[in-house]
């Protein structure tokens, strides 16, 4: 009778077992970057998405050059990165069959209050880059080949300026912990608004200089290639991809705000 009873209870708790890890495997793993994770917009909308759908998303923060590497490697179910020229190029590449619009911000140049490069009266973001580089005003780069440093690079590129020298300190860090450089050195930085918004350790760091058309920072999802990865979850990668854009995801990334300030614009297409 022990006996019975034990392979009875055994065979309903292989049972359970089978239905928990059924169940644990309904999760996605998404590679996005900093920005996303430290303004806390995934701590707000994920919970939204998973109770509408039952599937867990598990985040890897890192910087968009990471991510698209990530995704070209096949770990991760899902890329939410901010570098078009680099999504478009990974779809070319066919490690994705759909890139879409999902959100934007834009970026902006913090720096010390005294601002001893004068970039707060610049007349637009290039002449900025031009008077840091100008006066060797300590500027912190992230320096990770991540979206936001892409971007950066691009606009010293555009200055007409190699930024190099002492001034210029290239971190291999996050945009949290670039903040956090930048606050102790005193140094300029450049950063999307939302990490700036959240950040919580500015020391004598303020916004110095924002609003330039070229600051627009835009944000997409990448559905990846059943082909080129069959082992990824691509079924539930492709609700999260869908819900994004949908009218619920949309007003969720909407909703979102920090301090009363929205810090996340939709524009799914």
């Amino acid at each position: 009778m022990k006996k019975a009873t034990a392979l009875i209870t055994a065979g309903a708790l292989g049972v359970t077992f089978s239905g928990i890890l059924m169940a644990a495997d309904d999760y996605i793993t998404l590679a996005s970057t900093t920005s996303t994770e430290n303004s806390g917009l995934f701590d707000t909308i994920i919970p939204t998405f998973t109770e509408e759908t039952g599937i867990e998303v598990r985040v890897v923060a890192v910087g968009t050059g990471q991510a698209f590497e990530i995704g070209r490697r096949g770990d991760a179910d899902s890329l939410l990165v901010h570098d078009t020229a680099g999504e478009e190029k990974f779809v070319a590449e066919g490690y994705a069959t759909e890139r879409l619009n999902v959100m934007y911000n834009d970026f902006v140049i913090v720096g010390p209050s005294d601002d001893p490069a004068g970039i707060s009266d610049s007349e637009n973001v290039i002449d900025a880059m031009q008077r840091i580089a100008e006066s060797e005003s300590p500027f912190a780069s992230r320096g990770d080949d991540s979206g936001t440093n892409r971007a950066e690079l691009r606009l010293w590129e555009d200055a007409g300026v190699t930024p190099q020298g002492e001034w210029y300190r290239e971190l291999g860090s996050g945009m949290g912990p670039t903040l956090n450089t930048a606050a102790g050195m005193d140094a300029y930085t450049f950063t999307d608004r939302a990490t700036w918004v959240a950040f919580d350790n500015p020391q004598d760091l303020t916004l110095l200089f924002e609003g330039d058309e070229a600051l627009f920072n835009q944000y997409g999802s990448l559905l990846l290639s059943a082909e080129r990865h069959p082992h990824l979850k691509h079924d539930l990668a492709a609700q999260w991809h869908e819900w994004l854009v949908s009218d619920k995801g949309q007003q969720a990334i909407a909703d979102f705000e920090v301090d009363g300030q929205q810090l996340f614009f939709p524009n799914a297409e």
